[in-house]
């Protein structure tokens, strides 16, 4: 039987009330059940992501898909393998729900608690990536929360080949309620579906500048998103060049088509020319093209080709691509003004042995993820220990960086009385004790 939007939301709703009850040890064994149900049907995965290979050209030839989400739709056995270890990984992670975040006795008799649970039911919008059906899956479970999933056209076949499988390892555990998991897999329901503000609590894109902006500026239900991955390393004149050349390169090169790969590269002007020039070299032989500032074109625009010059809009731009910004810098603090007036707040790094500039640089620049001496390529919520991450956010808001399971709870104030009322505190009244508690009593 076919249901509307709204019965898909209202059941997601009663699902998540379900689900907020679900205990620790149910949900592991769902999610391990994931994990042995994606292994065994690996050929029945790739089967399902060729056919949307298969039209990918066609939608590329029509300007609706780029050479780098190409790259992100394409699966293969260890994507596959990965999936299953998303499952496992999110599996032996505390439970976030439940935890006592704050305990005060505001009186005898009178103690007050934070605790976690569950946002509720959340949308998670995407592009590309069909793994993402999985880890948003094993995420949502594990906190309590109700998904529906919205995937897009070209990774369609792939998408519903894995929803399948988690559909039918949900219905194997009869505890679980309808609305656990839902797909949506028509773009003219997302125009729709975020409109339920009565419903949905929480919508997540995940994908191009394009697609966040468009759910922001149309949702009526709060938005956890990142616009863009325009990710810097600064290269400081007191750093170590072995250090320098496996971070730029792998920050670049390792798997360009992601939001956490460096788009602009920041040189202290102090660097040796050799060093640079063997930094480029490097880059241009593993197929980078280089746009540079005038002070770079200066240097080396005679001496290497493939490097052409940079244009404003390049420092604004997220190539996803084997496309590097490189730009010469006076100081660190050129280097912070320029990340912070051009950057996404996503992800940048500093290549340094002073500690006292690394400490400067982390504190000063805007970013979710701040690193010193290491790629922006381990932004990511698997890599940081979360088992997986629904997104990465760049919003001052409640969850900030790659959003796992703490991502995915809120919390409620629960207070143990014994009677009282205000009135009694008034003046001259009894008096508020506010003790901190170590446990709930």
């Amino acid at each position: 039987m076919t249901i509307t939007l709204r019965q898909l939301a209202e059941q997601a709703r009663s699902a998540s009330r379900q689900l907020a009850n679900l205990s620790t040890e149910r949900k592991n064994e769902v999610l391990l059940a994931f994990a042995r149900k994606i292994r065994e049907n690996t050929e029945l995965i790739l089967s399902a992501n060729q056919k949307d290979l298969g039209s990918a050209d066609r939608l590329r030839s029509q300007g609706e898909l780029s050479d780098s989400s190409i790259q992100r739709l394409k699966l293969n056995a260890v994507k596959i393998e990965q999936m299953a270890k998303n499952s496992e990984s999110v599996a032996a992670l505390p439970d976030p729900v439940g935890q006592v975040q704050l305990a005060t006795r505001l009186d005898e008799g009178l103690d007050l608690y934070r605790i976690s649970c569950p946002i509720g039911v959340l949308l998670v919008i995407f592009e590309s990536r069909p793994e993402v059906v999985v880890q948003i899956s094993a995420l949502t479970l594990k906190s309590g929360n109700a998904v529906i999933l919205k995937g897009g056209k070209e990774a369609f076949e792939s998408n519903a080949c894995l929803f399948g499988i988690l559909d039918k390892v949900l219905k194997e555990f009869t505890d679980l309620p309808d609305g656990t998991v839902n797909l949506l897999q028509s773009r003219e329901a997302v125009s729709e579906i975020v409109q339920q503000n009565d419903c949905l609590d929480l919508i997540i894109p995940r994908g191009s500048n394009a697609l966040v902006q468009h759910i922001q500026q149309h949702s009526r239900v709060p938005v956890l998103a990142h616009a863009d991955g325009i990710c810097h390393v600064y290269w400081d004149q007191a750093a170590s060049l072995s250090k320098a050349m496996e971070i730029i390169i792998d920050a670049k090169t390792e798997y360009p088509a992601v939001c956490n790969a460096m788009e602009t590269l920041l040189i202290h002007e102090q660097i040796p020319e050799n060093e640079i020039k063997q930094l480029l070299t490097n880059l241009l032989e593993a197929g980078v093209e280089i746009r540079a500032c005038s002070a770079i074109m200066k240097k080396f625009s005679n001496k290497l080709n493939g490097i052409i010059h940079a244009s404003e809009q390049d420092w604004k731009t997220e190539y996803t691509d084997l496309i590097l910004s490189v730009r010469l810098v006076s100081s660190h603090e050129e280097a912070i003004g320029h990340i912070n007036h051009y950057g996404s707040g996503h992800t940048d790094a500093i290549i340094t042995e002073d500690r006292s500039i690394a400490e400067k640089f982390m504190d000063q620049v805007g970013a979710a993820n701040v690193f010193w001496n290491a790629s922006t390529r381990f932004a990511d919520g698997f890599r940081y220990g979360f088992g997986a991450e629904v997104g990465v956010s760049t919003c001052k808001t409640h969850a900030r960086g790659p959003v796992g399971l703490d991502g995915l709870v809120i919390y409620k104030y629960k207070l143990y009385g014994s009677g009282q009322g205000v009135a009694r505190y008034h003046e001259g009244g009894r008096q508020y004790l506010h003790q901190p508690l170590s446990r709930l009593n």
